[in-house]
């Protein structure tokens, strides 16, 4: 019986530090709309297969991006998985801060 991949825990740091490269923002872009051939994804940036290669390693490890090879061909597509982990990140702050106000908005109607 085969195993299930793991993939390693990523933190949101890592998801952050992926996210802070205008490149690699693109390129989650361009990837979110359909997947490319790693050649094809290198075309519009002008850059070298090498760099955008080492782009996508950091958007690998921080889960929002997924590379496979087949054959000759590297295939690189989102990682919808990544994404939901920053959104829920994102979420938990939102409602952290939508209490905290209701508390203020609470304070300040209180009569003194």
């Amino acid at each position: 019986m085969a195993r299930p991949e793991s993939r390693p825990r990523v933190n949101i740091d890592q998801l952050f530090h992926a996210l802070g490269d205008p490149t690699r923002r693109r390129i989650v872009e361009a990837l979110s709309a359909r997947p490319y051939a790693l050649s094809a994804l290198a075309e519009p940036f002008g850059m070298t297969l090498t760099a955008v290669s080492q782009h996508l390693r950091i958007l690998e490890n921080a889960g929002l991006v997924r590379t496979e090879k087949v054959g000759r061909v590297r295939s690189c597509r989102i990682e919808p998985q990544g994404l939901a982990v920053l959104q829920q990140w994102i979420a938990d702050r939102r409602s952290l801060w939508e209490r905290r106000l209701d508390q203020l908005g609470e304070m300040l109607s209180e009569p003194g």
